[in-house]
């Protein structure tokens, strides 16, 4: 599949902002986050920035933008119109939550409820999101198991590594939180690893004779259907060579996962400032990892429609 920027950005953007929002909103609104001003400014700042900072990129992979609206209304059969019915309706409780929690520095009470149902929210426009892919049957990569809780994990990592970054800088950090965002970078290193064993080794049974319903002996093409490549073959038919795509996984492997996890294990051993500029370094890193994954997340996709084109 082609990997459009918009696309890769809107994945990547919108997991690390509603990873990091679901856990402002659990965390500050039942009070194990003392309400302070700067701090969930800024948190909330950035969570819904990054929110809508990839649901605006995400328009620009659209042939008529101006046209986006009328996906909301496919909501029974969509999971496209699903999630953008769920990220605009998590905007309401995210909104109020912020009201109470930064501006009326509350917790407890209402701001709990509206910060619980922004988390909730949170989650299932993330399970929204998978889903799109998950559903897709014509591309094997994605039609597995390994994709829903994939999205769920990775949000939940560079969620929590910008929430670790995020106390940490205001001088609050807490123990828990660094450990459980190394331990979910650490997950999701696993996950990913696990992702591409299954792809590397998946055996697909679709072939030309298949496809065509065309039984006994070897169906090829004599000559493609269109005397140049057309929209399917450039957003369906692009390929990746190996060697690319294993020199990708490695600096996968190094900016998402690895580089993150050795810099965290080293703001346990440090004091503030160190600690504050370690955690943010790893974030950074973290979220730069996760566009190149998702990048090879198109990439490496094949959609069975181009045994059509003798591919």
């Amino acid at each position: 599949m082609h990997p459009a920027f918009s696309v890769v950005f809107f994945t990547t953007a919108t997991g690390a902002g509603y990873g990091l929002l679901a856990l402002l909103g659990v965390l500050g609104g039942l009070g194990f986050v003392e309400p302070d001003f700067w701090l969930g400014l800024v948190g909330m700042g950035l969570a819904l920035g990054l929110i809508a900072a990839g649901l605006l990129s995400s328009a620009g992979h659209l042939g008529r933008p101006e046209r986006a609206w009328r996906a909301f209304s496919q909501w029974r059969s969509s999971w496209l119109s699903r999630e953008g019915v769920a990220s605009v309706a998590t905007f309401i409780p995210a909104g109020l939550f912020g009201i109470g929690w930064v501006f009326l520095g509350r917790s407890g009470g209402w701001v709990a409820v509206a910060g619980v149902l922004a988390a909730l929210g949170a989650v299932t426009t993330v399970c929204t999101t998978g889903m799109i892919y998950a559903s897709l049957k014509p591309i094997a990569q994605w039609h597995s198991r390994f994709t829903l809780p994939g999205y769920l994990i990775f949000s939940a990592m560079t969620g929590g590594v910008f929430f670790n970054a995020l106390l940490q800088v205001f001088g609050v950090g807490s123990v828990a939180v660094l450990a459980l965002s190394m331990l979910a970078t650490l997950a999701g290193w696993g996950w990913k690893l696990a992702t591409w064993r299954h792809n590397d080794e998946l055996e697909i049974s679709t072939t030309a004779n298949t496809a065509t319903g065309l039984a006994g002996g070897t169906v090829r093409s004599l000559e493609w259907p269109h005397t140049e490549e057309n929209y399917l073959l450039k957003e369906m038919g692009f390929r990746i060579a190996r060697k690319h795509s294993a020199k990708l996984r490695r600096i996968t492997q190094a900016l998402a996962f690895a580089l993150p996890a050795l810099l965290l294990a080293g703001a346990f051993v440090l004091t503030w400032p160190a600690a504050a500029v370690l955690s943010v370094i790893a974030a950074l890193l973290q979220l730069a990892g996760m566009l190149v994954e998702r990048w090879l997340f198109f990439a490496e996709a094949k959609h069975t429609v181009t045994l059509y084109y003798g591919r």
